[in-house]
């Protein structure tokens, strides 16, 4: 069997664009080979900045021969459905063959396709898979027609075995595949063949190029490592920048070069993130005082005076990004120092969305909702306001308009500067927290109570104006600022009702939407709406307390509110509690989503969700783990399923009565012992789940729960329930409904599979 190996050599292929362009080429050439009839043993793709690699072993030598039997139409049909079936099949009527059916006599083909070698079949595969390339953007060049992400020089793709190798016959617009590649582009530039995918690699080393991408990963963080080392340092790790640097050079040779010392004051994170984004740069650490103190990069060649020349050049340029980056900082904590009041006052002319006004709007809202947020989490209110009040000003510092990456960062030390508290200046970096699902948790009392109101500010806004998520869509990132309030609410094991505060927020943003619309004595309405929602949390409540408040009173114009049916104001009684279930519902998805990366069972969770206060996410993910611990044991299966039997038995004699059987189960029509033991089981779990409940101790309102197993099982084993003493019948029933009422105390089993 002979081994495949392609190469496409062209100009500088974009680092970013490497990767994925590796894995195109090997799935649609190894799935199409296969769908041809090739086989293979394995096949692995590489890539450098000019070349995209595929190796392919033990690669049939043909494809089999093919047999394939087709039915046709009935021997007595028109003439024109055979004359369909001969053109489809590309036969005579004297090759089809007449076979009896259950409806009589039917025509079949039998259609035998002779196999092919592989150089036919990888030659017309290769020429479709590169004319159709996936590649994010793609050039023409010259006067051809064929498309490539830089202009295509050489075709190599050659098939090797034991009695030598042999080129595959390919042309692609004026492009002859060959047997030749070439080396480094300055320091082996001359071409030469190669006879296998083995010889390629060594002859490739030999002129300096590595086609192995985590080869020259790893020889680049094992020279900057050990470099910074023998200098007593260590390189910051970035695995991003890593792979992409690794995809910028085919021979990489790394150099350790200094950091003008007018430069070294400047934050470590302003430093690392200039010399990353416009340099591609490593930066190096003093693990002692945590400066950045020096930087790594790496070259495409070696040259002779050993990087002298090439570190100069960069040390120059860096200098001068840097003094930009000094600029702005220097500028930066000037306005800082004076209290940020200008970018304050630049942020209140920036628009946040449309619909949802200016960056300041929305600054005023987070600061209000903090103050709520605050003492659910053991936050001072008036730190918490403050701490959202300046909590985004770095937005408009020079720094962060220059760094966008920085946001956050940046306003740490700005709050810092500006001599505010500790915790004012953590949450300020801390509030944006966390983007993605390794991101550090916002763990201050401040910088939760913040980064809570910051996202859910977001998403009640968005939800007010009915621009949620759709399908893969998120365009504001609402899945992920879901998961950020998800993860800080579990990570701190906070307890607080999620649905209160949406429901502040959302009755907050609907104000804001219709200041300008709504008659003011409806936003007066409403503003004592949002007194009372900040104390009862729920919408109906709030409705009517306020209605009832100023029913009939005639002291002022104002005061003289009436709520008519089907007016705007009626009608929020309807459409702000079905925003706010949605929304919670949102929370809710995203809660399975993050349950279920945890190894949570999916019924699990639905079970705890149609329990009450389910929007205390830490209570609730008590009770699912230990329902999900209470379930993995005998006791937790064997009763489940005596629930379920109790259950399904009692829906279908209401069902079939036209009543419920939900009261009057009495111990003194027993007529059986286990009947007699089960109402004694029942009243003492009872006494004891209600105790747990009380307690939040779900584990132990699961044991008690378990107790009721064997009574259960007792019971359903000696007793019909449905007997003809209809007494009996009604009382055993009621019993029924006890066992179900007791057990859905812990959580709606209905809920459970299996």
């Amino acid at each position: 069997m002979p081994d495949l190996l392609i190469e496409l050599f062209s100009e500088e292929i974009p680092a970013r664009m490497q990767a994925n362009a590796r894995a195109a080429l090997k799935a649609r050439m190894t799935d199409a080979l296969v769908e041809a009839g090739l086989a293979y043993a394995s096949a692995g793709a590489f890539s450098t900045p000019r070349r995209l690699v595929l190796t392919i072993e033990g690669l049939a030598a043909e494809s089999p021969t093919m047999r394939e039997e087709r039915r046709g139409p009935r021997t007595d049909a028109p003439d024109k459905a055979l004359q369909g079936f001969l053109r489809a099949t590309g036969l005579t009527r004297e090759q089809l063959e007449v076979r009896d059916d259950k409806k009589g006599q039917v025509y079949f083909a039998t259609i035998e396709t002779p196999g092919r070698p592989a150089d036919d079949i990888v030659a017309e595969l290769l020429d479709q898979t590169i004319r159709n390339f996936p590649w994010p953007k793609s050039m023409r060049w010259g006067n051809g027609t064929l498309r490539w992400v830089r202009p295509l020089h050489s075709i190599l793709c050659i098939l090797s075995a034991e009695d030598g190798a042999r080129v595959v016959p390919l042309e692609l617009d004026g492009i002859v595949a060959g047997d030749t590649t070439r080396g480094h582009r300055f320091m082996a530039p001359d071409p030469f063949a190669v006879t296998s995918f083995h010889d390629y690699v060594t002859r490739l080393k030999a002129a300096r190029v590595m086609i192995d991408p985590a080869e020259r990963e790893e020889h680049i963080w094992h020279d900057a490592t050990n470099m910074a080392f023998a200098q007593g340092l260590e390189v910051v790790e970035d695995r991003a920048l890593l792979s992409e640097v690794a995809g910028l050079v085919e021979w990489p040779v790394v150099l350790i070069g200094e950091i003008d010392e007018e430069f070294l004051d400047l934050p470590p994170e302003v430093l690392q993130t200039s010399m990353k984004e416009h340099q591609k740069f490593f930066s190096v650490r003093d693990p002692k005082s945590g400066r950045i103190v020096k930087f790594v990069t790496v070259a495409n060649r070696e040259t002779a005076d050993h990087g002298t020349t090439i570190l100069a050049g960069n040390r120059k340029v860096l200098a001068a990004r840097l003094s930009d980056a000094r600029f702005f900082w220097e500028n930066d904590l000037r306005i800082a120092r004076a209290g940020m009041g200008p970018w304050l006052d630049k942020l209140a002319q920036v628009t946040f969305h449309n619909k949802l006004g200016t960056q300041g709007d929305r600054i005023r809202r987070i600061a209000a909702l903090s103050r709520d947020v605050a003492p659910l989490v053991g936050a001072d209110p008036d730190l918490a306001e403050q701490a959202a009040r300046i909590a985004k000003a770095d937005l408009a510092s020079e720094m962060v308009y220059e760094f966008p990456e920085l946001q956050g960062t940046m306003g740490r030390y700005y709050a810092g500067a500006a001599g505010l508290a500790p915790e004012i200046a953590e949450a300020a970096e801390m509030h944006y927290k966390p983007l993605g699902p390794a991101d550090a948790l916002p763990r201050s009392p401040v910088s939760i109570a913040v980064s809570i109101a910051d996202k859910l500010d977001t998403l009640t806004g968005f939800w007010a104006i009915d621009e949620k998520p759709t399908g893969s869509k998120d365009p504001f990132a609402l899945r992920r600022a879901a998961l950020g309030i998800i993860r800080t609410i579990l990570g701190n094991e906070l307890r607080l009702g999620l649905q209160h505060l949406v429901n502040i927020q959302l009755l907050s943003h609907t104000i804001a939407l219709a200041t300008d619309t709504a008659p003011e004595r409806h936003i007066y309405f409403l503003h004592h709406m949002l007194d009372e929602v900040a104390r009862h949390g729920i919408f109906a409540t709030a409705f009517h307390a306020v209605r009832d408040r100023f029913a009939g009173r005639t002291e002022t114009e104002e005061e003289e509110i009436v709520v008519e049916e089907g007016s705007w104001l009626a009608g929020l009684r309807k459409t702000l509690p079905e925003k706010s279930d949605d929304l919670m519902a949102f929370f809710f998805d995203r809660l399975k989503v993050h349950l279920r990366d945890e190894g949570m069972r999916h019924d699990v969770v639905d079970a705890c969700l149609q329990m009450k206060h389910a929007d205390d996410l830490t209570l609730l993910v008590k009770r699912a783990e230990a329902l999900a611990g209470f379930l993995a044991t005998e006791d937790g299966e064997n009763l489940l399923q005596g629930f379920k039997r109790a259950n399904n038995i009692l829906i279908q004699a209401e069902e079939k009565d036209g009543v419920e059987y939900r009261f009057g189960a009495d111990v003194k029509f027993a007529e059986d012992d286990s009947e007699k033991a089960l109402f004694a089981a029942l009243d003492k779990a009872d006494a004891r789940i209600a105790a747990a409940m009380q307690a939040e101790d779900f584990a132990g309102a699961m044991a008690a729960m378990a107790a009721l197993r064997a009574p259960i099982d007792a019971f359903f084993e000696s007793v019909q329930v449905n007997t003809d003493n209809q007494v009996v019948r009604r009382n055993r029933l009621n019993l029924l409904h006890r066992i179900r009422e007791i057990c859905l105390q812990v959580a709606d089993l209905t809920r459970i599979e299996g």
